[in-house]
């Protein structure tokens, strides 16, 4: 298990969330709401983790939205902070870019 996604479903369950600019504006694109990103990330699956990433721990976490639809949400915490939880991004995965379950990358 990833110790930057125990944290942040941690700082998610206190409401200790930001959402990037850039995290409003992927998920404007893709259709995803903040209701979506907030409900799927307990029972999110990490595909991949950076917890030494140059500006903070972050997390790619398969979640789900409402609908059951797969969506990725890269979460990070801001470096030397313990809060909050940021939603980098969100997006929804290729499946031509990723593995029939989304959790590996196509090489």
């Amino acid at each position: 298990m990833s110790m930057t996604f125990d944290k942040v479903r941690a700082l998610v369950q206190r409401g200790e969330v930001r959402i990037s600019d850039h995290g409003y504006d992927e998920m404007s694109d893709e259709d995803i709401l903040v209701r979506d990103v907030l409900a799927g990330v307990l029972d999110g699956v990490v595909v991949e983790d950076y917890p030494t990433y140059v500006k903070g721990p972050c997390v790619l976490v398969l979640q789900k939205d409402l609908n059951q639809q797969p969506i990725h949400v890269v979460w990070g915490i801001p470096k030397n902070l313990s809060s909050p939880a940021v939603v980098v991004t969100a997006y929804r995965p290729n499946p031509d870019l990723w593995s029939e379950d989304f959790t590996r990358r196509k090489t």
